[in-house]
């Protein structure tokens, strides 16, 4: 499947080697000197929240009116799109915040103490490093990234400017799932050998088009596009569908279920990347305009253990309880967590031992703005280096699937030595013939087995110039990202 042209692979590889020439050294929050405090308990902190349409409401509602804060600015490129978030902070602060449709703007204004960023996935990094380039904290929304090496650039720009910057990951800061991690860390059901993370969330088709649609007239669509390519929207629904598009999103792997990445990497409780990601399957059940797979099992390698990972977005019952959740096997037992703040902990047998539950958003946003007034990246609950790990394992297993080879379903096996990932390729093959996919006559990707390098974070093992040209990408003129350490 040939993505990109020769020049392309080139231009890209050279982008990435000259950006990773400062180190790709992972650096842990703790490690780094105070930030910049932004004002102590009494002072007010001021907030831009930029993208609003979706998600960005949850981050209106997180910092309006709480802690302290107080929501000043609205930015999106798409005017159409702010009347429920202004409502929104003037039924809690009883003032108007100013409106930006230019991000540029945002950044230029001095006031501003905190950056809360919505956007779609492909403005992620280039928002926040400019924002942290400006001296701005930084609330990031999940994935932190659209590629595997926007991540570490993030993470230089934090440490470079001593900013605070957050991913939204929220299980991070819910009292349930941090107790449900912490029994996992004590030992309580012994070596964990295995993380399975599920994303079993229906996705309707997304239809096709004829012709590409014009954007509407209250959008700057130049200023949506940024960093990516500005493409012809060929999708019927500009603002939500770009999550199955690979120019600005990454599928479901890279939009429900990184929270689940998230979690299941860090119940495993070991650093950095995994030593090798290998990904099969493939879009079914509807033919649309859609570019991401609809179903999607990654194997990831630690060497001490291995981490699962599914994407189901065809009807399909439960794995052991979880649906959008893990499951966590240790030798002495092992926990399920079917949503971002609850858990049930289960012995050898399988009997109930134990359950956790509670927490909610605000949390993680309560977490921010506390480190916010410390200074200290050390005290969030998800530093923007986790963030940018589990974003890649979405990006990796994203890799390995698109440079994969079309062959029949049926004809797939995987050797003894897989045995976890020959168990849920059988079990992903029962979901869809469920759901009446010919195992026969489908076609799926089975993707390559790829080699990581933790340290620099890039493939290793032959000529892997394709590969690696796939971990960045070449910005738009006037986008720049590129941060030194």
């Amino acid at each position: 499947m040939d993505f990109f042209s020769r020049r392309e692979f080139l231009d890209r590889s050279a982008i990435l080697t000259a950006a990773l020439a400062a180190g790709t050294r992972t650096v842990s929050a703790s490690e780094e000197p105070q930030s910049v405090k932004k004002g102590g308990a009494n002072d007010k902190l001021r907030v831009a929240v930029i993208g609003v349409r979706g998600r960005g409401m949850s981050h209106v509602n997180g910092f309006a009116a709480k802690n302290n804060c107080e929501v000043v600015t609205i930015c999106d490129c798409d005017e159409a799109v702010i009347k429920p978030a202004l409502a929104a902070v003037e039924k809690a602060q009883k003032t108007t915040p100013k409106f930006e449709q230019d991000i540029r703007k945002v950044m230029e204004d001095k006031s501003i103490d905190i950056v809360s960023i919505a956007t779609p996935n492909h403005w992620h990094a280039l928002a926040a490093v400019w924002a942290m380039r400006a001296g701005k904290h930084v609330y990031c929304e999940k994935p932190a990234t659209h590629n595997v090496h926007e991540g570490r650039l993030m993470v230089q720009a934090s440490r470079k400017y001593k900013m605070v910057c957050q991913v939204g990951t929220q299980s991070r800061s819910t009292t349930g799932m941090r107790e449900a991690i912490q029994y996992i860390h004590d030992g309580k059901i012994g070596k964990v050998s295995l993380a399975y993370g599920t994303c079993y969330k229906p996705r309707k088709s997304i239809g096709k088009v004829d012709a590409p649609t014009e954007p509407p007239k209250s959008m700057d669509y130049d200023l949506w596009c940024g960093p990516a390519a500005k493409l012809p929207v060929k999708r019927k629904g500009l603002h939500y569908d770009w999550h199955w598009t690979w120019e600005y999103g990454n599928g479901d792997y890279g939009n429900q279920g990184v929270h689940e990445a998230d979690k299941a990497r860090w119940g495993l409780n070991l650093p950095g990347l995994p030593t090798s990601v290998l990904s099969v399957g493939g879009r079914f059940g509807y033919v649309d305009d859609g570019e991401t797979p609809n179903t999607l099992l990654s194997l990831y390698d630690y060497g001490t253990a291995q981490m699962l990972f599914e994407v189901r977005g065809l009807d399909t019952k439960d794995y052991k309880g979880a649906k959008v959740g893990n499951i966590w096997f240790g030798d002495k037992g092992y926990v399920v967590c079917p949503s971002y703040s609850s858990g049930i902990a289960y012995d050898g047998d399988g009997k109930k031992v134990l359950e956790f539950k509670g927490g909610s958003d605000q949390q993680h946003f309560d977490n921010f703005v506390k480190a916010v007034r410390s200074g200290k990246s050390s005290d969030l609950n998800c530093d923007v280096e986790e963030g940018h790990l589990s974003a890649a394992l979405c990006h990796l297993g994203n890799i390995s699937y698109r440079l994969g080879q079309s062959v029949p379903l049926g004809d797939i096996t995987f050797r003894a030595r897989k045995p976890s990932l020959a168990e849920a390729f059988g079990r992903m093959k029962e979901h869809l013939a469920d759901n009446k996919v010919d195992a026969k006559e489908a076609k799926c990707l089975l993707g390559r087995t790829l080699t990581i390098d933790p340290k620099t974070e890039k493939f290793v093992g032959g000529d892997v110039t394709k590969e690696n040209a796939m971990l960045f990408r070449e910005y738009r003129k006037g986008f720049d990202i590129v941060e030194a350490a």
